[in-house]
């Protein structure tokens, strides 16, 4: 009787032990599984594939990559490897917090000898033009732009031969001009005082004569009147 009961006892044993190795088994990641679109969910989209996952009580996930992260899949000695990694499309708008702390990017190329860019197009692809241009922030979206160098800092210098009391000098292809302290008026080569003896508005400078001695001050014929500004 006692030899029969651990005959049983083994027998039950193994058996139990088959169900947990059977178990565990089934239990194990199967990452790299394909799965079609309509086996994700009826409706929703697969973008980029997606990895089949199978958590330890037997429930069938699956794992998908999007906005901006691309997935990867490299089969070998019937191991798959799935990787996720930067690049890709932006799908969605996505922002980052910084919440106080540093955001930045290391090992950046430095500039040494490349020229500003003078064929950069909208939301243009790298490769497709020449040059750098600049990165800025667009305070009321948050939004990553770029900026042609020429625009971030601009000047322009315009010469003009006066008539007798002319005042108004408009200059040549309306360039909008920034506030006076940014804009120096020379006649004769003689500096003249800003917001004093001339005005600025849009793109026309114009004099202000003194007609208070020992101040006093006129435009004559044959004056030469320049013009330099920097934005």
């Amino acid at each position: 009787m006692k030899i029969l009961t651990y005959q049983k006892f083994v027998k039950t044993g193994m058996f139990a032990i088959a169900l947990m190795t059977f178990g565990i088994t089934t239990a194990q990641q199967t990452a790299g599984d394909s799965a079609k679109e309509a086996d994700i969910q009826p409706g929703v989209t697969n973008l980029g594939g997606s990895v089949k996952v199978i958590d330890n009580k037997g429930t069938i996930k699956y794992l998908q990559s999007k906005n901006g992260i691309t997935m990867l899949s490299n089969t070998t000695a019937d191991v798959t490897t799935t990787t996720w990694q930067l690049g890709g499309t932006l799908t969605d708008d996505t922002f980052i917090d910084a919440n106080g702390n540093v955001f930045g990017l290391d090992g950046i190329e430095l500039v040494t000898t490349e020229l500003p860019s003078t064929d950069a197009t909208t939301e243009s692809n790298h490769g497709t033009g020449t040059g750098y241009t600049i990165l800025v922030r667009d305070e009321a979206t948050g939004a990553t732009k770029k900026l042609l160098a020429s625009d971030l800092l601009q000047s322009g210098q315009e010469s003009f031969t006066a008539a007798a009391a002319q005042v108004s000098y408009p200059l040549t292809g309306s360039p909008v001009l920034p506030a006076f302290s940014q804009v120096w008026v020379y006649r004769n080569g003689a500096k003249l005082i800003s917001n004093v003896d001339y005005t600025v508005s849009a793109s026309t400078v114009t004099l202000v004569p003194n007609t208070v001695v020992p101040n006093d001050w006129t435009v004559y014929a044959g004056d030469i009147i320049e013009v330099q500004y920097v934005k």
